[in-house]
């Protein structure tokens, strides 16, 4: 999306250890009318896919994920990085490893909420390596659930968990795919010939 590319390259700040900063509009400050537009477009690439339920991780895929779902006009569900005393016992854990905090932790759906036979569309607002994805197709298997592929915000394709998983034959989508950060700038991947 070629709005969101502005974006990124006018308000996106690019940190040692490839870290791509774009909290002032994404994942902290949000721009709520970006986010729906990005949502609106995940909806037209998934519409006919037969979606029954989004799912992201917290924390800062909720508001993305939540607009999609509500674009497609089902539940969104995201997986925990926290357990609350509130949380159902019942449910499907898996073990993510995090690139931006280089660590590992756990990430959990109630049972109740992640179906067997049930469509669902995974929606980020990042992917590198693809841990945090897999972590969630783990979810998903775990449950029997179906998913019709990924809906990322902002994708660093040089990093690689991107491609893998659609070698491995997840439809991936993103709004826009970094393709290198060098000497301070964002260099995108091309997707065709209006841009």
């Amino acid at each position: 999306m070629r709005r969101l590319e502005e974006m990124i390259l006018q308000k996106g700040r690019v940190l040692p250890g490839n870290i791509l900063k774009v909290d002032s509009f994404l994942n902290h400050q949000l721009d709520v009318g970006l986010l729906d537009e990005v949502a609106g477009e995940f909806f037209r690439l998934f519409r006919e896919d037969g979606v029954e339920k989004v799912l992201t991780l917290e924390v800062s895929g909720i508001a993305v994920a939540a607009l999609t779902a509500l674009k497609f006009g089902v539940p969104m569900v995201f997986a925990k990085k926290t357990v609350s005393a509130n949380m159902s016992e019942e449910k499907y854990v898996s073990r993510v490893f995090s690139y931006t905090k280089n660590r590992e932790y756990e990430i959990s759906a109630a049972k109740e909420f992640l179906l067997p036979g049930e469509r669902v569309l995974i929606v980020d607002d990042f992917l590198a390596n693809g841990k945090a994805l897999e972590g969630l197709l783990d979810l998903l298997r775990q449950a029997g659930s179906v998913p019709v592929g990924a809906a990322i915000v902002i994708e660093k394709g040089f990093q690689g968990g991107g491609d893998r998983l659609r070698g491995q034959g997840l439809r991936v989508e993103s709004a826009a795919v970094v393709e290198a950060m060098e000497g301070g700038r964002v260099v995108f991947r091309s997707a065709g010939p209006d841009r």
